[in-house]
């Protein structure tokens, strides 16, 4: 029913934007690994509302209660139950939209789908749901650096404000040193300033994260359907208000090159190659180097300007944007992409026996 991700590896989420809880299963956990909780709650920390002047004010303060599976801190190899209680939800700000549907919301496709919906702050299609992601991507994670693999994501661009550096040139430990998520201090203070003006027209902006995955073994993937490079796409796209998804070719439009222009030579047995325009995946399967990709999100549908729209009646009505929600969603799925990536590495890794 699209509430599952993974093969061996498989969360699968559950609860609305405004229900008590909301919360996941993880099944195929190895049994026997010590889990670093403070590591999971910073995670959580860094995803939450209410954590700068540029996000939304929503105040969650995203606590995880694991139910199960974890026994005196170690996983048990049993699925590990866990939730999180939503104490700051204000469904009063959405009674106004019980019979109306707001432009680029999944408020018609679910009604369409179900029949029924939650109205309240979008539901089950709300990016609140992605604080499930979090909490088994960053177990996930703490199992691939385990294994020596390196994660990293970064917000690369804020409209048409980009970071033109490639990941090698930056230092990538300055991530979090700012609000907006970006690397390199002198973008990522013109993407603030951007996204504040934005917010102050009421209205909203897209933007980029770039993500990178070091030390991945060669042979991580699977042919023809289940290609590395497909499920880190629908990976990605799973994830609210992503719109497309690419990887390798850094600054090249890959379309109207040339062979000559992009090809990576093989310069040892490992696979390491002169040059990585294929972001580490070659035939759906890593070749040993870095992976790397780019996530594009569209800007946050509710905009506090008036909109036309139409009712369940289907007349045509105008609705004003309300309630708390980000200018920007980019700075916040940071740790959203980085979880996602790290569900489906580690997932093809079991499937490797790696």
């Amino acid at each position: 029913m699209g509430n599952t991700f993974g093969n061996l590896f498989r969360l699968t989420t559950f609860g609305e934007s405004h229900g008590k809880y909301i919360g996941g299963v993880i099944d195929g956990c190895p049994s026997n690994i010590e889990i670093d909780f403070e590591s999971i709650q910073n995670k959580l920390n860094r995803r939450k509302p209410g954590q700068s002047k540029i996000t939304t004010q929503r105040n969650e303060n995203d606590k995880v209660e694991f139910l199960s599976g974890i026994f005196e801190g170690k996983t048990l190899g049993t699925p590990i139950g866990f939730i999180i209680k939503n104490k700051d939800a204000k469904s009063k700000d959405y009674l106004h939209l019980k019979n109306t549907y707001r432009p680029s919301h999944a408020d018609f496709t679910y009604q369409a789908k179900y029949g029924i919906r939650d109205y309240r702050g979008g539901g089950r299609a709300s990016a609140r749901e992605t604080v499930c992601r979090v909490v088994a991507g960053a177990i996930a994670e703490q199992i691939l650096n385990q294994k020596g693999i390196q994660l990293f994501a970064y917000v690369s661009s804020v409209g048409k404000i980009k970071l033109k550096k490639h990941y090698q040139d930056l230092d990538l430990s300055n991530t979090y040193n700012n609000i907006v998520r970006c690397p390199e201090m002198s973008c990522a203070n013109e993407m603030i300033n951007e996204i504040k003006k934005v917010a102050k027209d009421g209205d909203t902006i897209g933007g980029e994260i770039t993500a990178v995955a070091k030390n991945i073994p060669a042979g991580i993937g699977e042919p023809v359907f289940d290609k590395l490079s497909a499920t880190l796409a629908k990976a990605m796209l799973s994830i609210n208000a992503v719109h497309s998804f690419k990887y390798g070719f850094h600054n090249r439009d890959i379309s109207s090159a040339k062979g000559s222009q992009v090809n990576d030579v093989l310069i040892n047995s490992a696979g390491v190659t002169e040059t990585n325009f294929s972001g580490g995946i070659v035939g759906g399967i890593s070749n040993g180097n870095d992976i790397y990709f780019t996530v594009s999100f569209k800007p946050v549908s509710t905009i506090m300007k008036d909109q036309k729209t139409i009712n369940k009646d289907g007349n045509k009505i105008k609705i004003a944007g309300k309630g708390r929600h980000d200018a920007c969603v980019v700075p916040r799925a940071v740790p959203i992409v980085e979880s996602m990536m790290s569900l489906c590495l580690l997932d093809y890794c079991l499937l490797n026996k790696n």
